[in-house]
């Protein structure tokens, strides 16, 4: 694992960092729209005070924290893999260049003593897993590691209210930022309940601060809804990705590629207001994050 020295340093002092996903950038859109993207991630990161940690695997290496050149390679490149934590022994065995999933990030920032994920949405489970048992990775990892996961939600083209009961099962508070609703990722709520809700960063610090050193392992939900003038209404987006859905089983899609396949999909579907919507998200909880990391920060620093 090569860390780089800014994350480093940051991670000696026990200042804030943010851990971010690579997929996002190599599989999330085309080239120059997605260096563009991972760029202003970062900026947002390093304007609320923290320290951006993009992770991936370049060359056979675990990198946490890139380069602009390294930025460039994953952006730019047309076979870097899409890394979950099953990839990850071979894509350093066969030295591959890989962009890593939610479930790939969380168990990589962990291993580098990071507490603090930003991501878009979370995998979960899949609508009819009563019938195909497609249950994202990223579910057991978030259970698994002690990182605090700021997402909006899980991906509308999930089954959400099973989603939820998995992570309560887990044993994974699902903490809702500001809101009473879980956020159904295009849209700022919907019909279910978050566990708990607490509105400020310090207070999200002081729930992990807690459930970390009691000890009690594994990861928090953090469901921070779509600012309010990216919403998109919840009927319109619903009608889209059912019809996306019916397209996929008719064509026989199914296990990893479902979710490239529905995403893509609804963005036509959308006319481009479904990934509009996702960027928008994404850098909301980008903002979130760091504050949080921040908040986190600085209640370790007082209590060592």
């Amino acid at each position: 694992m090569k860390i780089s020295q800014e994350v480093k340093e940051a991670l000696s002092n026990n200042d804030p960092v943010v851990a971010l996903e690579s997929t996002i950038i190599s599989h999330g859109m085309p080239y120059p729209e997605n260096l563009d993207m991972a760029r202003k991630i970062e900026r947002i990161v390093r304007d609320e005070g923290a320290v951006p940690a993009t992770i991936a695997i370049l060359e056979g290496v675990i990198h946490v924290g890139l380069n602009e050149d390294e930025l460039m390679k994953l952006a730019q490149g047309s076979r870097v893999m899409k890394v979950s934590k099953r990839d990850i022994a071979y894509a350093i065995s066969e030295k591959k260049d890989g962009a890593t999933t939610v479930s790939a990030t969380l168990l990589l920032a962990e291993r580098a003593g990071i507490n603090v994920f930003a991501t878009g949405g979370i995998g979960g489970v899949h609508r009819f897993a009563e019938n195909t048992f497609d249950i994202s990775r990223d579910l057991e990892e978030i259970a698994s590691c002690n990182v605090a996961v700021v997402s909006a939600g899980a991906k509308a083209i999930l089954d959400l209210p099973k989603t939820l009961e998995y992570l309560e099962t887990k044993g994974v508070e699902v903490i809702g930022y500001q809101t009473d609703s879980f956020p159904a990722f295009y849209t700022r709520e919907s019909a279910l309940s978050v566990t708990h809700r607490l509105d400020e960063p310090e207070a999200i610090a002081r729930l992990m601060y807690a459930k970390w050193h009691l000890p009690l392992r594994g990861g928090i939900v953090i469901a921070n809804p779509i600012p309010e003038e990216h919403s998109i209404p919840s009927e319109w987006i619903d009608e889209k990705i059912n019809y996306a859905l019916e397209e996929a089983s008719s064509q026989g899609i199914k296990g990893k590629d479902t979710t490239p396949f529905l995403l893509s999909r609804v963005k036509e579907l959308t006319e481009g207001s479904s990934l509009k919507a996702n960027l928008e998200l994404v850098y909301n909880n980008a903002v979130l994050a760091a504050r949080i990391a921040k908040s986190y920060s600085q209640l370790v620093k007082q209590n060592p």
